[in-house]
């Protein structure tokens, strides 16, 4: 009898996806360290490469986006793990300037910028909302690949964009609202107590209920017993900031920082973590670059309106949050104002948004997601400079 070779599964497409995101990302990754740059810039490219713009290999889906948001979240959740709740306050007062002098200056810096090209007053406020938020998941994983995740800039940076987070989700709830033709100022402030509320109880209650907690773990008679109920901890703190309105990926990064003081001096979370995160961040980053569309740039205003935007990008978070962080010196402003840079994901949630709303257009929103992996590309290898004496250190 002849074999009849069946047509490829869905699922079969989906492991194909995976397969191709994965090795293009990890040999990227391979090349980009060989050359002495950040791997997280090469598994961007190798997104932008396999995707719709050039190859064409792997096209952005329902379940890859939701695989690299997976990937995100274990990344921070990674972060929180080597971040305790008091190095965050040390430096509390510093990231709150470091936030809001990053949110104000590039929201009017690009609300001027569209008002200048000609654009409604609502389109010019979407685009500056797009350049608040900071992906810290590419700043995370560059300080981490460095090792100089305990520099107080990197303290100040994720401290910051925590508060970013929150700010950012307050700025983006009242211009939709605009676009919607009213202001509920009621949800906004019941948003942000929330927000504010659950991230001070997840750091600074949580901690040391978990560290006194910690030794109990060890009786369970499940497998890797601590391990799983740190999962369960990431998974839940991050479905719990997503429902209040926050990114999910604060409660990760939040479940790992209450984890932190219980796994003081004990590795093995830390290794089991790693290796989960080493599998799934790829997809991540490979998903952002997939994201890029380049054939919107056919059009050299379009062109040009991307470029401008992506310097008043870089410019506006470099002065805002190096301001906020000034009295550090120069060489810790710089590290905190090209730490927050990026905007990865976080901006082409707010570009994907306004599409929806019909508050963008096709080429403008082409315009934000060009500003949001070019801000992506740009930023690690600047923070390699400017950390690389601390980095040789360790």
């Amino acid at each position: 009898m002849p074999i009849v070779a069946a047509a490829p599964s869905h699922s079969t497409e989906v492991l194909l996806s995976l397969f191709i995101m994965l090795t293009a990302a990890k040999l990227f990754a391979e090349i980009f360290e060989r050359l002495r740059q950040p791997a997280v810039v090469g598994e961007i490219l190798a997104g932008v490469i396999i995707g719709p713009s050039v190859l064409g290999w792997v096209t952005p889906s329902e379940i890859l986006h939701i695989l690299s948001e997976i990937g995100v979240v274990f990344l921070l959740f990674n972060v929180g793990l080597e971040t305790k709740p008091s190095t965050i306050l040390r430096v509390g007062k510093t990231a709150f300037s470091v936030a809001v002098l990053g949110i104000a200056i590039p929201l009017a810096a690009g609300w001027a910028l569209l008002r200048s090209r000609g654009s409604t007053h609502i389109e010019a406020l979407f685009v500056g909302t797009s350049l608040v938020a900071t992906s810290v998941g590419i700043t995370a994983r560059v300080l981490s690949a460095m090792r100089v995740l305990e520099a107080p800039a990197s303290r100040i940076i994720l401290g910051a964009a925590v508060i970013d987070d929150i700010l950012g989700l307050l700025v983006l709830a009242v211009v939709a609202s605009f676009a919607a033709g009213s202001v509920n100022y009621m949800e906004i402030a019941t948003t942000a107590g929330l927000a504010l509320s659950f991230t001070a109880v997840a750091a600074f209650v949580g901690a040391p209920l978990l560290k006194r907690a910690a030794s109990h773990f060890d009786r369970l008679r499940i497998g890797h017993a601590f391990f799983v109920c740190a999962l369960i901890l990431c998974l839940g703190l991050s479905v719990a900031a997503a429902y209040i309105g926050i990114a999910a990926i604060i409660g990760a990064f939040l479940a790992g920082m209450a984890l932190a003081e219980a796994t003081e001096g004990n590795h093995t979370l830390h290794k089991q973590t790693s290796g989960v995160t080493e599998f799934l961040v790829p997809f991540f980053l490979t998903y952002i670059g997939m994201q890029l569309k380049l054939d919107v740039f056919r059009d050299q205003s379009t062109l040009f309106l991307a470029l401008l935007l992506t310097v008043v990008a870089v410019f506006t978070k470099m002065v805002g949050c190096g301001a906020g962080a000034w009295h550090l010196g120069l060489r810790q402003a710089s590290q905190v104002g090209v730490g927050m840079v990026p905007r990865g994901e976080v901006g082409i949630v707010v570009a994907q948004l306004g599409l929806s709303l019909g508050i963008i257009n096709d080429s403008l929103f082409g315009v934000i997601l060009f500003m949001a992996v070019a801000t992506t590309l740009i930023a690690p290898p600047l923070l390699k400079l400017l950390f690389a004496p601390q980095s040789e250190l360790h």
